[in-house]
């Protein structure tokens, strides 16, 4: 019974450990990975998101971006068709990625930031 326990005890904190690491809070530029990318389609997703469509159908995403005082129609005109900077957030301690948009840029004007 004991080994039991102490399997589900050791999942059970392996599991929390790698969600604390798939959390992204406070992202700094050294923290990010930079893209350029094409944007294709923006459209609003779940719980006021903004989310992002590239040329491959890639997906990446503001989140709150509509809470945030970002508005669709003037992102469709500013980056719609248009190469933008993306500084992506990453997760898994480094490890990995994510979809979450840190900072957006397109040439020299910031449209979107989360770096203080």
């Amino acid at each position: 019974m004991r080994k039991y326990i102490f399997i589900g005890s050791t999942l059970l904190v392996g599991t929390l450990l790698l969600s604390s690491l798939n959390i992204i809070t406070n992202p700094k530029p050294d923290t990010c990975v930079v893209y350029a990318k094409t944007i294709m389609n923006i459209e609003e997703g779940t719980s006021g998101d903004i989310i992002f469509s590239d040329t491959t159908g890639d997906h990446y995403y503001i989140n709150r971006g509509l809470e945030r005082g970002l508005n669709l129609e003037s992102l469709n005109t500013k980056v719609l068709n248009k190469t933008v900077t993306l500084h992506l957030a990453k997760v898994l301690g480094g490890l990995a990625t994510s979809e979450h948009i840190a900072q957006l840029s397109i040439e020299n004007d910031v449209i979107f930031t989360e770096f203080n």
